[in-house]
């Protein structure tokens, strides 16, 4: 597969080579093969059923992430001479780092295990790497405490013999040097947190939540005739898919209930504006919410894509469903248009370690002005965080048919953006850029929600990586190259 799309060719995660106007047109509502997948998947369970899709036995996704902590430092009261000084209380540090990792521990439903006597000697390292054997947890959190006496060491031989355990090592000022840092930079399945902020220990805390979260999501892609579960290497995510005709099924016997017009009105008094939709399309797009929500309770499943293009192109279902996938994006789930399961594990992650949604979009270089601008038929209005207020919107219909309603979202100049997507499951690209324009169409042709980006550090933006790459909202790339390191997965400059 192709990394950028300089050959004309809209490619995403599902659909192969072809054209996006041929997908809608020539594949319609057949079953549709899914190439590339050879050595991504962990397993798979595949069902004959070729009917109506059945839920399969949900993972073990009731429990949680158990996690051990420990601190390496020398049994004593206070150091004389040297880091972190004889101002550095011991054990009064210790009590922060703690109650920084017991509270975030307890808001992120973490089971979380702190060890608080002191790791002091080479032996007690010997000691919890047994029990990390015995207990297998599903992360590390190690602070080191000393420089002088160096702990370094203590660190380095855990890393180095604790196998695939994802670990933190938390050096706050005062325990490294430069020189300390470098043995450690590029350990597997490690970040090391060098800094001042006892509070990024949350952080870290989020990191590892965020990695069992993947590694027990479930995602709905909705496509084809068939019902079976594919577990992604690396992150773990299961994608669940279902026949295509299930979304009609459900959509067909969806009523016009109360909830449903109290959420046709709730996107009409919230709407900035209205230009196309009349009062029935803002109904059946209500009702699109209500299906992927039944849908996504009745397999087991945290987000859904849908072959939304080849429904629409064959007049099967009289709205698309851009209005639901904003909201279910604004609400922390996934929504996700075209089945492209790389889009949606990206939106996933976007969820669940930034915790601002994501906007998937297709991407249009501007050769003139040297930017990088991206358009689609949905995208969410919470950019700054599913609790903080959304940003404008006006209803539109869906630019490419004519039918129902997509929103306009008019993102917000001059701030700060970040691009982020899975080119694979092993692997993520990452650029930065910031909002410069808002593209209305017409005069423009594309989709309604258009934004246009100046990227940092890209000479040419027909060098950009990828399709359907999710923007978001604030600059973010440090946070997802720690991450990336913690959960092994290697990020690729976007240019």
């Amino acid at each position: 597969m192709s990394e950028n799309q300089n050959d004309g060719h809209f490619r995403c995660g599902c659909c192969g080579s072809l054209d996006r106007r041929d997908f809608m047109t020539g594949v319609g509502l057949s079953a549709l093969a899914v190439p590339g997948l050879t050595g991504m998947f962990s397993a798979a369970r595949v069902s004959a059923d070729t009917g109506t899709a059945t839920a399969s036995d949900p993972p073990a996704r009731n429990g949680k992430p158990h996690v051990h902590a420990a601190f390496l430092h020398p049994k004593m009261d206070r150091y004389w001479m040297g880091w972190p000084g004889a101002s550095y209380d011991i054990a009064a540090r210790q009590a922060d780092y703690k109650k920084t990792m017991v509270d975030a521990a307890e808001s992120m439903d973490v089971d979380l295990e702190v060890i608080d006597e002191p790791v002091a000697k080479m032996a007690d390292i010997d000691a919890f790497l047994a029990q990390c054997e015995q207990s297998k947890p599903d992360g590390v959190i190690l602070t080191v405490m000393g420089l002088h006496p160096n702990y370094w060491p203590h660190a380095e031989k855990f890393l180095d013999n604790r196998g695939e355990i994802p670990t933190i090592i938390f050096a706050p000022m005062g325990v490294a040097f430069t020189g300390h840092l470098q043995p450690t930079r590029k350990a597997k399945h490690c970040f090391v947190a060098s800094t001042q902020d006892i509070g990024w220990l949350a952080t870290g805390m989020r990191m590892l939540r965020t990695m069992w979260d993947m590694k027990t999501s479930r995602l709905c892609i909705i496509n084809g005739d068939q019902t079976q579960d594919q577990q992604l290497n690396v992150i773990g995510t299961t994608l669940h898919h279902i026949p295509l005709n299930r979304w009609t099924d459900e959509l067909a016997k969806q009523e016009t209930t109360s909830e449903v017009e109290q959420l046709a009105n709730e996107f009409r008094q919230t709407a900035k504006g209205s230009v196309e939709p009349k009062p029935q399309d803002l109904v059946n797009a209500a009702k699109a919410y209500y299906v992927g929500k039944k849908i996504m309770a009745d397999e087991h499943c945290d987000g859904i894509s849908l072959n939304c293009l080849g429904l629409i192109g064959q007049r099967k279902i009289p709205c698309p469903p851009c209005m639901a996938w904003m909201k279910f994006n604004n609400e922390g789930s996934v929504g996700c248009c075209e089945c492209d399961w790389k889009a949606a594990i990206s939106l996933r992650l976007c969820s669940l370690l930034i915790r601002r949604p994501g906007f998937m979009q297709d991407p249009v270089p501007n050769t003139v002005r040297g930017t990088f601008m991206g358009a689609h038929c949905s995208s969410p209005s919470k950019l700054r965080g599913f609790d903080q207020a959304a940003e404008p919107v006006i209803l539109r219909s869906h630019s490419e048919s004519g039918l129902g309603v997509s929103p306009q979202v008019l993102w917000p100049v001059g701030e700060s953006t970040t691009v982020m997507w899975f080119q694979e499951p092993d692997k993520i690209v990452l650029g930065t850029g910031k909002v410069v324009a808002n593209i209305d169409t017409p005069p423009s042709g594309g989709c309604r929600t258009s934004v246009e980006l100046e990227m940092d550090n890209v000479a040419d933006p027909r060098d950009c990586k990828g399709f359907h790459q999710p923007f978001i909202l604030g600059k973010w790339d440090r946070l997802v190259k720690a991450y990336c390191q913690l959960a092994g997965i290697e990020v690729l400059p976007i240019a």
